[in-house]
């Protein structure tokens, strides 16, 4: 049965990761493609650059909750070992430590701070 599960396991997670980097791909060219048309436009820069720094903020969020998870399914159902483990471990904390941050700049806030 796990020899069955493994190679299923594995490719959820290379698919899941593949969403992960595809979404902060294509959010990157589409928010540069704002921004170009924006400016080419005359809007305002600076309100324009505010605009399009939250929504790649919001894309690399996004993206980073996918490779997380990707991580965590190969982890978990492909390679269960001490080292495994702890290298997800570290993994985990750092893209935690930078969806933190970047929550931080995008909102001003901390992630468990009230809005208002």
């Amino acid at each position: 049965m796990n020899e069955l599960i493994k190679p299923l396991a594995e490719i959820i997670a290379v698919s899941v990761e593949g969403v992960g980097i595809a979404i902060i791909g294509l959010v990157s060219f589409l928010v540069l493609g704002l921004f170009v048309v924006q400016l080419l436009r005359r809007r305002d820069v600076p309100a324009t650059y505010g605009q399009v720094r939250q929504l790649l903020g919001r894309g690399i969020l996004l993206g980073l909750e996918f490779l997380v998870a990707a991580d965590i399914i190969h982890t978990v159902a492909v390679e269960l070992t001490f080292e495994t483990v702890g290298v997800l471990a570290i993994i985990v904390l750092i893209r935690t430590f930078l969806s933190f941050t970047l929550e931080l700049e995008l909102t001003g806030r901390w992630p468990w701070q009230k809005q208002g």
